[in-house]
């Protein structure tokens, strides 16, 4: 029996999934920042669920943002600390990934563009399009913009999903080229997606070591500091 086991606390949203011979069990709850006191019950729920102990876990799958910093290193911190203690490989699944993945699996789409609200007037923005797996295949390096200057894109029907929407929806059509035919602005990365986005990465052997397993965050700072507030407040 094949079990894996996958986090992500990227976003205000918590969830644990675990994958088990094609059957997938998770837990999933909208917390904010309650991570720290969500995640490990969770986590022992899905296995008891399951019947399963970690010791029985084949690897895991590990949504390494970009989001909030804090939720961000919680889940990594987790995954990093099971996978280490275990000696099991892990799949780093981006969180845009995972968003994307739900919206391909749900919702029959067949290009995404994933966005997250990152603070600071900037999003996390890819795009995605579905490959012969039905996955989500990633179609430019994820990157942090203002969502002004969120790059355009091709032509076709395109399924926007995430956090991003509800703040800058009237902008990021606009830098889109009004390609976006729908809108989930409520969307928020799954742990279940995560596992079925991996099941490729698992058979071609694409994972990494819980030593090598790092956070995805695009940006290097979580705030401006007053001095930059001010300026930019002058510049709008």
């Amino acid at each position: 029996m094949t079990r894996y086991l996958a986090v992500d606390t990227a976003t205000e949203a918590c969830s644990v999934a675990l994958w088990q011979d094609g059957r997938t069990l998770e837990h999933y709850e909208v917390v904010g920042r309650g991570h720290t006191a969500r995640l490990l019950p969770m986590l022992h729920a899905v296995l008891a669920e399951a019947q399963c102990t970690p010791a029985q876990l084949d690897g895991f799958v590990c949504g390494v943002g970009p989001g909030s910093f804090a939720g961000v290193r919680i889940g990594v911190g987790l995954i990093k600390g099971m996978a280490l203690a275990l000696d099991k490989p892990v799949v780093p699944a981006l969180s845009l990934t995972s968003l994307a993945q739900r919206a391909i699996r749900l919702q029959g789409a067949s290009q995404v563009v994933a966005v997250i609200d990152a603070r600071m007037n900037e999003v996390y923005c890819a795009t995605f399009v579905l490959d012969s797996d039905r996955r989500a295949q990633l179609q430019d390096a994820p990157q942090v913009c203002a969502p002004e200057a969120v790059p355009g894109l091709s032509a076709g029907d395109w399924h926007a999903v995430g956090s991003g929407w509800n703040p800058y929806e009237t902008k990021l059509r606009t830098a889109l080229n009004g390609a976006v035919s729908s809108v989930d602005a409520e969307a928020l990365p799954h742990a279940e997606d995560a596992l079925h986005w991996a099941q490729a990465e698992w058979s071609a052997c694409r994972f990494v070591s819980a030593d090598n397993l790092e956070p995805v965050y695009l940006r290097d700072k979580v705030a401006l500091t007053v001095s930059e507030q001010h300026a930019k407040r002058a510049l709008a």
